[in-house]
């Protein structure tokens, strides 16, 4: 039998219930893609690894093909900005990769940890005078991360409200396809200005720290920021928004973290693990015959890996579709990747997600959700899934 890619999901937070089935078959299934190409689907964790570790498969856009059908979806016609490394394959891969590599430095990230935790607690000032009802998505989580990026690539404070409205712009439900395309312009444009800037007057960020490197060039350098923003806000914003919902919806598990705060470190990591929010692949082209898991992948066939049934594979962790903030050892998920491609930036989402769950939990004890749970609108037409909106109040 030949599946074609589930979307359809039984509840807010588990994967569609094909995906189990089809692990429990084995970890890795024929599938037809849209416009008949016939490929792969790897629904179980040691074959995900597998792929992602293989340098056989290529992460160029040229070679792939989008699991479902997607009206106005090209990945060969898509143009990458210079410097949107992710999906090139090395030597060009590596080039990148190690010059953003020695920017994101324990030091850093210990710089900039008073500064998450004063971003967060701006934005939940805001978000309480506001009153309630508020919608925790537009309110707390899609502009922490934001200014966490801000902060991180050193946008200066007056350009801040142009930069999230940008942003908020290419990440918000119900923008136009002309709307994302401006704003992604308007971003990259303004990026490059701040490089530029830069050059002239370094200062203590990251993308001060690559220009003075002087390997790459501006506009590569602007494409670095660009990619940070839609890579690292996007999964980063689902996370609060998916990771405070489910809480909500498990108050036995919300009221474990309130009771024991060191709980939190792992609580994350096990978040992640459940929810897994990319909903879309990573996928991967084999660049010749490839064995995996006892199926021969062809030269060209393209693989869709699903991060949700990896991340829920019975084989890796105990009792997979419970959540257990208190659950002993939930590393070794694939939220964040793994190879040569794993997220450069995951350490620094963690240290997000730790500090805005802790601090979100702490001002609003009586925090619920203002509307039913059948009325949040989920994010099942999106590559990275979460909420569209979460009305809560207080």
């Amino acid at each position: 039998m030949t599946i074609t890619f589930p979307t359809r999901r039984p509840t807010p937070f588990d994967p569609p219930r094909e995906l189990r089935h089809w692990r429990e078959e084995a970890p890795i299934q024929p599938m037809r893609y849209p416009g008949g190409h016939d490929g792969w689907l790897v629904t179980g964790h040691a074959a995900a690894r597998a792929v992602l570790a293989d340098a056989r498969f290529s992460s160029r856009l040229e070679h792939l093909r989008w699991p479902v059908a997607w009206e106005g979806v090209d990945l060969a016609s898509f143009v990458q900005p210079p410097g949107f490394f992710m999906q090139l394959d090395p030597p060009d891969h590596t080039r990148f990769r190690r010059r953003l590599t020695a920017q994101f430095t324990v030091r850093r990230l210990q710089a900039l940890e008073p500064r998450i935790a004063q971003i967060t607690a701006e934005v939940l000032d805001a978000m309480e005078g506001g009153g309630a009802p508020a919608d925790l998505v537009r309110e707390f989580a899609l502009p922490v991360p934001s200014l966490v990026i801000c902060e991180l690539l050193g946008v200066p404070p007056a350009d801040r409200a142009r930069f999230q409205h940008d942003s908020a712009t290419v990440l918000r439900d119900g923008s136009t396809k002309e709307e994302v395309a401006g704003a992604t312009a308007s971003l990259f444009g303004y990026l490059y200005e701040l490089t530029a800037a830069k050059q002239a007057h370094p200062a203590n960020d990251l993308l001060s720290g690559l220009v003075t490197g002087g390997e790459l060039t501006l506009e590569e350098i602007a494409g670095i920021g660009l990619l940070l923003l839609v890579a690292g806000h996007e999964t980063t914003a689902a996370m609060l928004g998916l990771g405070a919902y489910v809480l909500l919806e498990n108050p036995d598990q919300l009221a474990a973290l309130r009771g024991n705060p060191a709980l939190m470190e792992g609580a994350v990591e096990e978040l992640l693990r459940y929810l897994s929010v990319p909903h879309l692949g990573p996928m991967r082209a084999a660049l010749e015959d490839v064995e995996i898991a006892g199926r021969t992948i062809r030269k060209g066939q393209v693989v869709t890996l699903s991060i949700p049934a990896a991340n829920r594979d019975p084989e890796r962790f105990a009792d997979p579709e419970t959540l257990d903030v208190t659950r002993p050892s939930p590393t070794g998920h694939l939220a964040f990747g793994h190879g040569i491609h794993q997220c450069l930036g995951q350490q620094l989402a963690r240290l997000e997600m730790r500090i805005a769950y802790r601090a979100l939990f702490e001002r609003f004890p009586a925090l619920r959700l203002a509307v039913p749970p059948e009325e949040v609108p989920m994010r099942t037409n999106m590559t990275i899934y979460g909420v569209h909106r979460l009305p809560v109040t207080w």
